[in-house]
């Protein structure tokens, strides 16, 4: 299985977005890659005083039907970030995360559920938070796990998403600038990837005070993709055989001791 990241720059122009996601779908696809994981919300940079709820699409919206289109015409599964409605609600929309298969066809939809209330900033303010479930998809190549953005800083999700058999878990961003910041994205994506025997695969957007710097990083935390500061796409292989390698040198998720923990 090969995965390409895009690492991409929103706009407040929907049309554009599109049309710049269908030109990084396509290559992706020349560059082998079965899946392509595109940013969390690139649908749109909503513009300041813009309420995110008047730029929200539905699932069969022209952005959302464009991704379909392009999924069908390269025969690749693509993941990719959007804004929402809920009905009755005038300022805020849902931050969704869709994956169509490679006949265009959503398998999977995820709300983000932990919102960015930290560092000065109010996610909720403008996002309604989703109630989850907390799941997998299915593909022919195993089961994936996929969380948003600040969701790294939650162990627990992950470790729900690996519980439930994810070998890869994928994680489209958003990530801000700040001090300290992106290097604490770095290490949560390695620390995730280590503390569950897992590949993440993680594709920021770039400029906004984005900070970029995407990356795919192995079950033993090894960077095996990466970017910088620029628009890019950039591929790596998820080995199935590596995982199974990695787990027999660290059994640690099957070594849990529940009787000593309770989540609540």
């Amino acid at each position: 299985m090969r995965v390409a990241v895009a690492q991409l720059m929103s706009s407040p122009d929907k049309t554009a977005n599109l049309e710049k996601a269908k030109k990084y779908i396509v290559k992706a696809k020349k560059m082998g890659a079965d899946f392509v994981v595109i940013p969390e919300t690139f649908m749109v940079y909503p513009a300041p005083g813009v309420n995110y709820a008047d730029v929200a699409e539905t699932l069969d919206g022209p952005f959302v039907t464009g991704l379909k289109e392009a999924a069908k015409e390269n025969q690749i599964y693509v993941v990719c970030g959007m804004y929402e409605p809920e009905k009755g609600e005038n300022v805020r929309a849902y931050n969704t995360t869709v994956v169509l298969n490679r006949e265009g066809k959503i398998i999977h939809k995820y709300r983000k559920t932990h919102l960015y209330d930290a560092f000065a900033y109010q996610e909720s303010k403008s996002v309604i938070p989703g109630d989850g479930p907390l799941q997998v998809f299915e593909t022919e190549f195993g089961k994936i796990g996929l969380m948003v953005c600040y969701e790294l800083r939650f162990p627990e999700i992950a470790r729900q998403l690996a519980l439930q058999g994810a070998d890869v878990i994928m994680v489209p961003t958003a990530w801000l600038m700040g001090y300290l910041k992106e290097e604490q994205f770095e290490i949560l994506i390695r620390s995730r990837a280590i503390e569950n025997t897992v590949y993440v695969c993680a594709s920021d957007q770039i400029g906004n005070s984005i900070a970029g710097r995407s990356m795919i990083v192995d079950p033993m935390g090894l960077i095996i993709g990466s970017t910088g500061e620029e628009e890019s796409i950039f591929v790596a292989d998820i080995d199935p055989d590596r995982i199974c390698r990695v787990r027999e040198k660290n059994p640690c998720v099957a070594q849990r001791r529940t009787e000593f923990y309770k989540i609540k």
